[in-house]
């Protein structure tokens, strides 16, 4: 069975999102990421959030709208209480993290079901079911936005970091969640 994995670019202090979701401070961090580019092939099906899913993509209207600009096709999951009543191909749409998930598993085989949306990464965490997380920072300040990771009243959760690299817009981090 493949791992869970939370990948997200955010800025250097710790938000995923602009103000109101707003994604278009990304675009000039989008670009060559070699590390990156080579994880798509490596990701079976994708756990987002609804926020996410409906958000803003700062590609909207390119060809390269979509999970990794573009680049990956495959199996979502998205988790949300809203439904659309004609969902698209390749899209399934739950309301329980259990379902989700076990779904995202099953379709993603040996590769990794990656996680979209602070919120979901959260739940998957506090269910013991995220594996690692792979951080892109982008040298940019927000100061206010979407978390990367939020639990009201705090949580401590232990990383362990096994892999920096660097690319020219941005530092890719990998951890993997201490159990």
């Amino acid at each position: 069975m493949g791992k869970v994995l939370y990948s997200v670019t955010m800025s250097v202090d710790g938000f995923i999102a602009g103000p109101g979701g707003d994604m278009s401070w990304l675009r000039p961090y989008l670009g060559p990421n070699p590390e990156v580019d080579a994880l798509v092939g490596e990701i079976g099906a994708l756990l987002v959030g609804a926020r996410t899913y409906s958000g803003d993509d700062p590609n909207r209207g390119t060809d390269q709208e979509g999970a990794f600009e573009g680049a990956w096709h495959g199996p979502q999951f998205v988790l949300t209480h809203r439904p659309p009543p004609s969902p698209p191909d390749d899209v399934t749409f739950l309301d329980d993290l259990g379902a989700a998930l076990s779904a995202a598993k099953d379709a993603a085989g040996d590769k990794y079901v990656n996680v979209l949306g602070a919120d979901v990464a959260r739940q998957c965490l506090a269910a013991g079911e995220l594996d690692e997380v792979l951080t892109i920072v982008a040298p940019v300040l927000l100061g206010d936005g979407t978390r990367l990771f939020e639990e009201p009243g705090g949580r401590q959760v232990e990383l362990e970091r096994y892999r920096v690299t660097e690319v020219a817009h941005a530092t890719n981090t990998w951890f993997r969640v201490v159990r």
